[in-house]
């Protein structure tokens, strides 16, 4: 009896095993081909299934390197960020720092003054889940003033200026992506801690999961890829300001897939948060929104999953808690069809 038992817990090795190396064989081999097809951009993929972590990559730190891309090289996250930042709204939940039914004023710092009429209407989930009807930054300006460091000239004035000058909402309760809704959850964390966002995210993540790749002010390191705009040319990394919750922090696939492994993994403050971040706060017959995570569901399968792209580089993030695998995508160039042709094929083509 007792062989017969270790013949079948070898056997479930083995095929576990066997399930794991196919995956990443499979996924090495559409990662290539799509490489092949743009020997410019820089990938690099990292992939979570039941606690196995796989990785991938192809090209060079920048044009002019010869030194490989692997799943320590740093990319700008972007707006992956938002996860991280919904995570921290989470937490504080939890900790009961903030209700998560409460009115954003409550807990906005200084210099913030609404409007009578908006006063007890916005409430800090609608911030999350990008319905508050508030206006956002203007892009197309900020890029023409500085196009290399267009979140540059965003400052504490010109949030307040935005905000305290917004007389109506013209469409809350629908859903319009917002930077400054998270920008403005990054000043809620601050206020209700007490310490700067970059103290917050290393206590609260970085420095639990031991995320020691993962960067916030200073990311002049000798692994970080080059990001290229969409025509090939040299891109900065956007330097960290008041805008940073919204979208500033640096991170590799390595660390990135240590986030979904706390994700998917329980009896943690990080997975308890992401599964309050995982209910559906908005919805629409085209969309499902958690607190930053957009909710895609079949009659199988749910998935929460985030886009991120600076003017250099895309990125994605993509999990499923049911199936317990997650996938971390980067590329070192603003090429979001590149990006959402990878995720589409390896879930087409293998996790389907």
């Amino acid at each position: 009896m007792k062989d017969s038992i270790k013949n079948l817990i070898l056997l479930i090795l083995i095929s576990s095993f066997s399930f794991g190396q196919e995956i990443s064989q499979k996924i090495d081999s559409l990662v290539k081909n799509n490489y092949l097809n743009n020997p410019e951009v820089g990938i690099s993929i990292g992939f979570i299934k039941n606690n196995e972590e796989y990785y991938t990559s192809y090209g060079n730190l920048d044009k002019e390197s010869q030194i490989k891309i692997n799943k320590n090289s740093i990319f700008e996250i972007v707006s992956i960020t938002k996860i991280l930042t919904s995570n921290l709204i989470a937490q504080a939940i939890f900790e009961n720092k903030i209700k998560p039914d409460a009115f954003i004023e409550d807990y906005l710092p200084e210099g913030y003054n609404l409007q009578i009429n908006l006063r007890e209407k916005i409430k800090i989930t609608d911030l999350t889940s990008h319905q508050s009807g508030l206006p956002d930054l203007d892009f197309g300006k900020l890029i023409a003033l500085n196009p290399q460091q267009p979140v540059s000239s965003v400052t504490m004035d010109t949030l307040t200026e935005i905000i305290n000058n917004c007389n109506s909402l013209i469409d809350y309760g629908q859903y319009r992506y917002s930077t400054i809704g998270y920008i403005m959850l990054g000043q809620i964390l601050e206020n209700v801690y007490g310490k700067s966002y970059d103290e917050i995210i290393k206590e609260k993540i970085l420095d639990p999961l031991q995320m020691t790749n993962t960067l916030t002010k200073e990311f002049n390191v000798k692994n970080k890829t080059t990001g290229y705009n969409p025509n090939g040319e040299i891109q900065e990394f956007f330097n960290w300001n008041i805008t940073a919750p919204a979208g500033l922090v640096k991170s590799n696939a390595s660390d990135m897939i240590t986030f979904l492994k706390a994700i998917l993994n329980k009896d943690n403050p990080i997975s308890k948060a992401a599964i309050l971040t995982e209910q559906i706060f908005y919805t629409d017959k085209n969309r499902k929104m958690g607190m930053g995570l957009n909710i895609i569901t079949d009659d199988k399968n749910t998935f929460f999953l985030k886009s991120g792209d600076s003017l250099g580089q895309s990125s994605f993030i993509c999990y499923n808690r049911i199936e317990n695998w997650g996938i971390i995508i980067f590329i070192n160039q603003r090429n979001s069809k590149m990006r959402e042709n990878l995720l589409n094929e390896i879930y087409e083509k293998i996790l389907k």
